[in-house]
């Protein structure tokens, strides 16, 4: 028998609810009373709380409402055998520890409670410490179960969530043996490149590599034990699958970032690849399409004043290396200012795109016809042997516009004015031969245009004359540097004055007289010559009203 000792226990009235997450609570199935007593003073400790019946009805009822985490079962109980709750503990799929209590002496007893699922089997009459270490063993038991068991979940729902995590992912995710081939692939696959995972199992990565982009992965593939311990990342172009084969030209590109798998041992050898390759396809076509746009005209898509400035300074570069030459072309459309007025500027740019298309069909291969906007365009002519091929392709541009042009509102010949400035005759540097080839065209303009001309430093000087002239002219009002001479119109017949002739006069403060001839042109070539006649009427009205105070009667003034 158990002899009752002084340890301490806690009712189960008096458990504290914060003290229930760490409590083990215990049912005591006896059907003696003074057992169901003694129990809790031999097995008391402060978290362990005590239930107690004495017959197996009693005690399903209870586990019917409750959780424990030990049940102390008597073999023989008034009811039924204590078999007969481990049968229904197994039958409900109940986790609770049960260690047999019983006098049974016969070893089957013990045999069979085990074998049904009890935990432990204690004898009576038995000491107090065997059944606290019986006790004990359980409640530690299944405590390790339980928590082994929440890892356990818990370690499930994180291989659920990481399944779901890569399986619906957008990104084509795989895996990689030593020797580059796939031992997995998520889902993605179908939708990126239209192959079914089965058929690409045991395959070696590199078959999805478009050929020109093999060089980029083939040494991290073929020698994983040179790859670093760090991921890597490379763009790829990826084949796509259509129609039954792999298609050569139809392709996608991706941004793949591959994981070396190393194992753990002292050799730390790469074992295989992890890798996420993600879809960069519309990346890189928005990145083709800012960067063609950064460098090309919007309205013919050639390039434009960067791309070509670019170009002449390399073509220059290289032919300093080979003692070579090369030649810029100004073109400037003639009249286009005409059409613009017209018909609009949609007709205006409808022209444009059609002399571009002229233009680019005189020239050689390697040449760059450039817009530099409005209705200019610029030419680079390299490797060129002498002046004359320069002047050949000129004399095949002006050719090529002279059939007329058909626009929606009608037909319109254009003609153009051509500049050529030659390296290293004429400039050195990409500025020097645009603005020589610019002098050059504009020379054309003033001759007449729809012709070509070679560039010379006379050219220049009267160039830079020339704007200067304009400069000064367009101040000229304001510093009262023009005047107005008048000159007496006499008639033949009686030699009487019959009228003035008002002359306009530009006393230049440097370059003194400037002939009308020279400022005139010049005034309605930049715009100026409506400011300049209403400033000539003006003057010469208060000329006219000054003389008429006077007393001096005129008869008419032109």
């Amino acid at each position: 028998m158990v002899t009752p000792t002084e340890h301490a226990f806690r009712p189960q009235s008096e458990a504290t609810p914060g003290s229930m997450a760490n409590t083990f609570r215990i049912l005591i199935v006896d059907d003696d009373p003074s057992l169901r007593r003694t129990f809790p003073h031999v097995l008391a400790r402060p978290d362990r709380i005590f239930d107690e019946c004495g017959t197996i009805g009693e005690a399903i009822t209870r586990l019917e409402h409750e959780h424990y985490a030990l049940i102390l079962l008597d073999y023989r109980l008034p009811d039924a055998n204590g078999l007969a709750l481990l049968d229904w503990l197994t039958d409900h799929q109940r986790d609770e520890a049960v260690i047999i209590i019983s006098g049974e002496d016969a070893i089957d007893a013990a045999i069979g409670a085990l074998r049904r699922g009890a935990d432990d089997y204690v004898r009576k009459p038995y000491h107090v410490a065997q059944l606290q270490r019986a006790v004990d063993g359980a409640l530690h038991k299944g405590t390790l179960e339980k928590a082994n068991k929440l890892m356990s979940q818990r370690l499930k729902a994180s291989e659920r969530l990481h399944r779901y995590l890569v399986e619906s992912s957008p990104d084509l995710i795989f895996t990689l043996d030593g020797a580059g081939r796939f031992t997995y692939l998520n889902p993605r696959v179908k939708a990126l490149l239209g192959y079914d995972r089965s058929a690409l199992m045991r395959r070696p990565f590199t078959t999805l590599v478009m050929p020109e982009d093999l060089d980029r992965i083939d040494s991290l593939l073929s020698q994983p034990s040179s790859l670093p311990g760090e991921s890597f990342n490379v763009e790829l172009r990826l084949r796509r699958y259509r129609g039954g084969a792999a298609s050569e030209g139809d392709s996608i590109t991706v941004s793949l970032t591959g994981i070396p798998m190393i194992t753990q041992e002292d050799d730390r050898r790469v074992v295989g690849l992890y890798g996420v390759a993600r879809d960069i396809s519309e990346r890189k076509r928005a990145e083709e399409i800012i960067s063609f746009q950064a460098y090309h005209d919007q309205l013919t898509h050639l390039p434009n004043r960067v791309l070509f400035k670019d170009r002449l300074e390399l073509a220059i570069a290289q032919a300093q290396r080979r003692t070579g030459a090369l030649a810029v072309m100004f073109i400037d459309v003639d009249r286009f200012k005409l059409v613009n007025d017209t018909f609009g500027h949609a007709e205006g740019d409808a022209l444009l795109r059609a002399i571009a298309a002229r233009l680019s069909a005189t020239l050689r291969r390697g040449d760059t016809l450039a817009r530099l906007g409005g209705d200019e365009f610029t030419v680079l002519l390299p490797d060129i042997n002498q002046p004359e091929d320069a002047e050949t392709i000129a004399r095949k541009v002006l050719e090529a516009l002279s059939p007329p042009i058909t626009l929606s509102q009608g037909q319109f010949r254009a003609t153009v004015s051509i500049g050529i400035a030659l390296f290293p005759r004429d400039g050195s540097t990409a500025e020097e031969l645009t603005r020589h080839a610019d002098v050059a065209m504009y020379q054309v303009k003033r001759s007449g245009k729809n012709a070509y001309r070679f560039f010379d430093p006379d050219l220049n000087t009267r160039h830079r004359d020339r704007i200067a002239l304009e400069n000064d002219l367009r101040s000229a009002l304001a510093r009262n540097e023009l005047d107005l001479h008048y000159q007496p119109q006499v008639s033949v017949v009686n030699r009487r004055i019959v009228g003035l002739e008002a002359l306009l006069r530009w006393e230049h403060p440097v370059l003194g007289p400037i002939p009308p001839a020279t400022f005139v042109q010049v005034a309605e070539e930049v715009g100026l010559i409506g400011e300049i006649s209403a400033w000539v009427l003006e003057r010469a009205c208060a000329q006219v009203a000054e003389w008429h105070e006077a007393g001096i009667a005129l008869p008419r003034m032109s």
